[in-house]
């Protein structure tokens, strides 16, 4: 270790490899017990450097291009549609990673002005920086909260049950502070403390086990309701390159009601993704309303993914349609993807000859508003592709609502690990919300999740089909859906409270 601590390029070449390490905690994989080792030695390797500002900068940005370079390389995947994207590859596959390590950077930039020591506060210092800096990164220039370290436990709903209560940031800061922990074993403590520490740290471990196991043990006895209609959540599982090779819309609709399989005896719901049928417009859809009112009854209903063009404007859209195409309730996309749905700097950029990636030359244009989707007498909370990302932000309304709506297309990602994180948040924002979600996804994973993250029913990547749904159960409000992430900042100020404390007292 020595070595590395005199030599900069082993020193952040160790760095670089303990954010790659960390990033295997992530889904699919989810080997969350890295953390308890690459944490504590990030910490300790800043403890060793902290009094040079710019290496301790340099130490997070590392730790955090490590992290993202291995757990986001399939954002490259949606530029090798178009040749006049190719050639950005490499630029995208490097910069933004560094640009989203900068984070982790400042994190330990503001760790290192703090004058942190050998002990419990150094632990508390760095959560707490880490949990802010995460937290901005999830907002400004629009927001990408993807790949919060706190999804290392996606797949142990027993931990995050906490999720009801805490939403996504705060729990974030929890998991940042127990990961690092384990470094109080390197600080020079009594051998008895430090016994006493760690049975007080499993203790709190296996009683938010114990709490989230009844939780979700108490909820198998609740009674489940019939919906009086039926919910078909299709997944086509449709290629993405063949909407760029301009085949026949037809083909693709006919090949649409086959996988759904509608009974005109039904009455049903039809969810299918967004951009099943992303090279024509709603109106060109119209051309073959023959097709849906003949394979499709009065009572079905169909939702889908639509491009609408209005006012000169492009909207990405989820349409409520009949089986003769009227749209009966509309929701526009309010959170667009950069570079993906609109082109930032369009003037400029465009007369350079760049455009969005997704087809046609004219960025999308994104709406305020999202009211509840109200049908056979439930709500849906609508939301597109990566809305489903940000916690805290999906019911804009305030008004009441039984399910989270989620339709996407993953094929974007190609044939990497972007599905499965994608889906994680899903997850994540049933347990927050206390609701069901409905997920609909062409070349990704459908799913039906219940309040407490279970999947009841899930189709994965490389299947087609359906998920039929005829009851659910009742679920309650949670703290967090009242709250919001108002609880962030609760538990931010506990923090940087406990921090002033022990400077005051020097221990």
């Amino acid at each position: 270790m020595t070595l590395i601590y005199k030599n900069q390029i082993l020193l952040f070449s160790f760095i670089f490899l303990l954010g790659l390490i960390s990033s295997y905690s992530l889904p699919p994989y989810n080997l969350f017990y890295l953390n308890f080792f690459s944490y504590p030695i990030f910490l300790w390797v800043l403890l060793k450097h902290h009094k040079d500002k710019v290496k301790s900068f340099n130490i997070g940005w590392m730790f955090g291009f490590g992290y993202f370079i291995s757990n986001l390389y399939w954002i490259t995947n949606s530029l090798t549609f178009e040749d006049i994207f190719k050639p950005l590859i490499p630029v995208a596959l490097i910069l933004i990673p560094l640009f989203l390590g900068l984070f982790y950077g400042l994190s330990t930039l503001t760790f290192s002005f703090l004058k942190p020591k050998k002990n419990f506060l150094s632990i508390l210092i760095l959560a707490t920086s880490l949990s802010v800096f995460e937290y901005i990164r999830s907002f400004v220039f629009g927001g990408f909260p993807w790949n919060l370290i706190s999804f290392s436990f996606v797949n142990y709903l027993e931990f995050i049950q906490l999720l009801s209560v805490t939403g996504t940031y705060a729990f974030n800061s929890i998991i940042i502070l127990l990961f690092l922990f384990p470094t109080y074993l390197f600080f020079n403590y009594k051998k008895k403390f430090k016994i006493n520490v760690l049975s007080f740290y499993l203790i709190i471990f296996f009683t938010n086990y114990s709490l989230g196991y009844l939780n979700l043990k108490n909820d198998e006895f609740n009674e489940k309701n019939d919906l009086g209609f039926v919910i078909k959540i299709i997944s086509p599982n449709i290629n993405i390159n063949r909407y760029f090779q301009n085949e026949n819309p037809r083909e693709f609709i006919s090949e649409l009601i086959n996988i759904s399989e509608p009974n005109p005896q039904s009455e049903t719901l039809f969810i299918f993704p967004e951009g099943i049928l992303s090279n024509i417009y709603f109106e060109d859809l119209k051309k073959f309303k023959n097709l849906f009112s003949n394979s499709f009854s009065k009572k079905h209903k169909i939702i889908l993914g639509m491009n609408i063009y209005e006012n000169q404007r492009i909207y990405n859209s989820l349409l409520v349609l009949d089986n003769e195409l009227n749209i009966l309730q509309k929701y526009y996309k309010n959170k667009l993807v950069p570079f993906g749905e609109f082109l930032p700097f369009e003037k400029t950029l465009g007369n350079l000859g760049f455009k969005k990636i997704t087809q046609g030359y004219q960025s999308f244009s994104a709406d305020v508003k999202r009211d509840p989707i109200e049908l056979n007498g439930y709500s849906f909370i609508p939301l597109i592709c990566y809305e489903v990302i940000y916690s805290g932000k999906i019911n804009k309304s305030k008004k009441n609502y039984d399910f989270i709506l989620n339709i996407s297309e993953d094929g974007w990602f190609g044939n990497s690990i972007g599905p499965y994180q994608h889906y994680s948040h899903s997850i994540f924002r049933s347990i927050e919300e206390g609701k069901y979600v409905i997920r609909s996804s062409n070349n990704g994973i459908s799913a039906f999740v219940n309040p407490k993250g279970q999947v009841i029913d899930d189709n994965l990547t490389t299947n087609k089909g359906f998920i039929k749904i005829n009851s659910f159960k009742k679920s309650n409000k949670t703290i967090f859906s009242s709250q919001g992430n108002k609880i962030f900042f609760y538990f931010l100020f506990i923090y940087i409270s406990l921090i002033f404390f022990f400077k005051i007292r020097g221990n």
